[in-house]
């Protein structure tokens, strides 16, 4: 009976590190996909930014109605 109790409490513990190291595993994902997203928008601010005003213009119309249309497709 006192094996079967420290059996079941070995298991938990391990099962409970092992949901920790998925936890931490899936939180280091998520911050280097944030990082990731955080430079390509920087990266396409500073493009935007290098364009004559015109273009630049031009650029943002064209990706704003790319928004709306994914907006409506959705719906």
């Amino acid at each position: 009976m006192h094996m079967a109790r420290r059996g079941r409490r070995v298991l938990t513990v391990v099962a409970l590190a092992a949901l920790v190291a998925a936890a931490v595993a899936v939180g280091r994902e998520a911050q280097r996909r944030k990082h990731l997203a955080d430079e390509t928008a920087s990266d396409i601010r500073s493009q935007l930014d290098n364009l004559d005003p015109a273009t630049r213009a031009m650029v943002r119309a064209e990706l704003a109605s790319d928004v709306v249309g994914r907006g409506r497709d959705k719906s």
